[in-house]
């Protein structure tokens, strides 16, 4: 009897389609001479800037359906401009305070869009328009759950998103105390899934986004200790791709947004060498072949005696200092990914040259993946670096040094020199 191979699923025609497209890129680009690589490997900054400005100044009938996510799109069109190192003018500026201030119906995704939108236009106006100690921590205290996570809103989900943008903006503003992050972790806790990655809420699939804000959660609330982050590291590296890109989950395809969900847990992970040390010190590391890598891990990981104030010790200072003394330690590790790969597959598979980017070949582009391609573009380039002020190695910019962008703060996805601002603005209060 003549056998048959089994009928392919929709899901692996789709993965298939994708790599062919992006295969044909990456051949393409191989086929060029020098100077037309060059060119296609530029950040096209002028027109990103174009696409970005007339996004802010009117968007078109198709955007109704995201009218009440008009606060991310100021932050993605505002924090792509800032990764790009330009500023808006005066008048976007003032509008855009203005409109931010008027947003009703409140809910805990756009409260973080719209505190780091303000936080990264920066300044006097712009920064005393938060009425953080009334209004704003009421709210935080209104969406806590007896669980220890988060409503996103009134009788709203609870999700480690919604604990994420919480503890961020509670972070960032200095109003984090104890009642806030009473029992968060422990929520965070029970949705790290056996794939090592984390997921919305207990019981469901490990996901990009999700293990980003838990992680960021726990290093923020001081207890990263508590995760499994060898598997937590595990699940994030096998996550990138044939493509070079990331994608969200096991078996799903490739996403430029990604390379900042993805690819900023690695961001994260580079400070947290001395509890990574120690759980390795402390699992059962065995004899076998397939155990030698964690044997050198250790060894990598091992710290001299006496080294104190590493991540996930009790916190000696207020909480909301957390963040900003994150970016202190220094970071002990490399990259765990292949940050080269990962710029290759957003300049050339994700950029679009007329402006912006765009999830995957075949997409179109918006200001959602513009935002997050920019940001982890950013994450790589730095990612070598192992103080935060210092400028990267010509090395760690995949094509013309003039590519390089603003760093990132990890844990809020804030330009740093804005996140500085901000600090000392709020830290005095």
């Amino acid at each position: 009897m003549e056998s048959t191979s089994p009928k392919p699923t929709v899901s692996q025609l789709e993965q298939w389609m994708v790599q062919g497209k992006v295969s044909e890129i990456y051949q393409l680009f191989g086929s060029l001479p020098r100077h037309a690589q060059t060119l296609m490997l530029e950040v096209q900054r002028d027109k990103h800037i174009e696409f970005l400005t007339k996004g802010l100044k009117q968007l078109g009938p198709s955007f109704c359906v995201l009218d009440a996510n008009r606060p991310w799109l100021c932050y993605w069109i505002l924090h792509s401009i800032a990764l790009l190192g330009e500023s808006v003018d005066c008048d976007l500026e003032d509008n855009a305070i203005d409109f931010l201030s008027r947003c009703q119906m409140p809910h805990l995704a756009t409260t973080y869009a719209a505190v780091n939108s303000l936080i990264t236009l920066g300044g006097d106006r712009a920064l005393s328009s938060i009425n953080r100690l009334d209004k704003l921590r009421t709210f935080l205290l209104r969406m806590k759950d007896p669980s220890g996570g988060f409503r996103m809103h009134d009788a709203g989900e609870i999700d480690v998103r919604a604990c994420y943008t919480a503890i961020s903006v509670a972070s960032v503003l200095n109003i984090m105390d104890n009642e806030l992050v009473q029992n968060v972790g422990n929520y965070i806790l029970s949705c790290q899934t056996y794939e090592g990655g984390i997921a919305g809420e207990p019981g469901s699939e490990a996901h990009g986004g999700y293990t980003f804000c838990g992680l960021a959660t726990m290093i923020l609330i001081n207890e990263a200790d508590r995760l499994d982050l060898l598997s937590l590291i595990d699940w994030v590296a096998f996550r990138q791709g044939v493509e070079c890109g990331f994608q969200g989950r096991a078996n799903k395809l490739v996403d430029g947004c990604y390379s900042f969900w993805q690819g900023g847990v690695f961001a994260l992970v580079q400070r947290l060498s001395p509890i990574i040390g120690e759980q390795l010190r402390s699992s059962d590391i065995g004899d076998g072949e397939h155990t030698t890598g964690r044997r050198e891990a250790v060894a990598a990981y091992d710290l001299s005696e006496g080294e104190s104030g590493s991540a996930g010790s009790p916190c000696q200072g207020k909480l909301s200092d957390i963040g900003f003394s994150f970016l202190k330690k220094p970071a002990e590790l490399g990259p765990l990914f292949h940050s080269i790969a990962l710029q290759q597959y957003i300049l050339l598979c994700s950029q679009v040259q007329e402006g912006g980017f765009k999830d995957k070949p075949g997409k179109y582009r918006d200001y959602y993946h513009t935002c997050y391609c920019l940001s982890g573009l950013s994450v790589c380039q730095h990612s070598w670096s192992k103080d935060a002020n210092s400028p990267p190695l010509p090395r760690a910019v995949f094509g013309p040094y003039s590519n390089l962008l603003e760093p990132v703060h990890p844990l809020f996805n804030i330009v740093l020199d804005q996140y500085n601002e901000a600090y000392e603005f709020f830290s005095g209060s």
